[in-house]
């Protein structure tokens, strides 16, 4: 079993726990993925930026599913 399927397994054996979380601290969860896109814009001198920003708000949304 390679290191994907390990952390593939163990997001699934935890997917309530993992999702409590998210939504118990999604101000922090938002802040992460702000910095994350921030991070990829930095390297890319802003060339994907708009991509960036529709999977960012495609985040935000999921984390508002939880």
């Amino acid at each position: 079993m390679g290191l994907f399927d390990k952390a593939k397994d163990a997001i699934n054996n935890h997917q309530d726990d993992i999702k409590n979380q998210a939504s118990q601290h999604s101000d922090q969860v938002e802040q992460g993925i702000d910095k994350a896109g921030d991070a990829v814009d930095n390297k890319t001198g802003g060339k994907f930026s708009d991509q960036v920003d529709k999977g960012q708000d495609a985040l935000k949304g999921k984390l508002g599913d939880l």
